[in-house]
């Protein structure tokens, strides 16, 4: 069990780090041609979002992969469908609102899940650690929902999920899956946040410059 392999890719990667009002955000170039885009709270410390751009393909320019954080992409009213294009207009989707939604947060004790739309009562939800699939699998008893949810935290630092760390919730036609942190992830957080410390950081001027302006 051990994350110095993440350790090393974060430190072979060329990074630029910036201040937003109360966050820093951090970009990645990494030498395999993947790039990541990490967002912090100064408040916390905790990572509050994170996306994947993955390796340029022969075609076009890949989209970012959201891993943590709200994919906005998926947002808007309930029944309502959204058209997402890329940024030369050249692809088009439909994302209906109705459809099970799933987003990541992660606070300084756990790693968090929201799945929106599903109103079915606590009762019918299955949640389970598959340490084959490396994984945490939802499943309804009504087999109108499943989901393998990938937990690559975890991978990360050569583990597998356990289910004694799983509690789950629902709200709100929300399914809650808390997963307490393992101490060795804590580590690892850790240790990213001390590498970081030594990546210069400038200002966004034009928010600055804003902020300045209303007074």
């Amino acid at each position: 069990m051990s994350y110095e392999n993440w350790l090393t890719y974060l430190k072979s990667a060329e990074k630029n780090s910036m201040l937003s009002g109360k966050t820093r955000k951090v970009f990645y170039k990494f030498p395999d041609g993947n790039q990541m885009a990490e967002e912090y709270s100064m408040d916390t410390g905790v990572v509050q979002k994170r996306a994947w751009r993955k390796c340029k393909q022969l075609m076009g320019e890949p989209e970012w992969e959201v891993e943590l954080g709200e994919d906005t992409r998926q947002l808007g009213s309930a029944g309502e469908k959204n058209d997402i294009r890329n940024d030369d207009g050249s692809f088009m989707v439909k994302v209906c609102n109705n459809e099970p939604i799933l987003s990541k947060r992660i606070t300084k004790k756990n790693v968090e899940w929201r799945i929106r739309n599903l109103p079915y009562p606590l009762e019918v939800y299955n949640v389970q650690a598959d340490a084959e699939k490396r994984a945490i699998v939802v499943r309804t008893t009504n087999k109108k929902y499943y989901k393998v949810i990938p937990v690559p935290d975890l991978d990360r630092c050569g583990i597998s999920p356990s289910q004694e760390n799983i509690m789950v919730h629902h709200q709100y036609n929300t399914l809650i899956i808390t997963y307490k942190k393992p101490e060795i992830l804590c580590e690892m957080e850790a240790q990213v946040l001390l590498l970081l410390k030594d990546v210069e950081t400038e200002t966004d001027m034009e928010e600055l410059l804003q902020g300045l302006l209303k007074k």
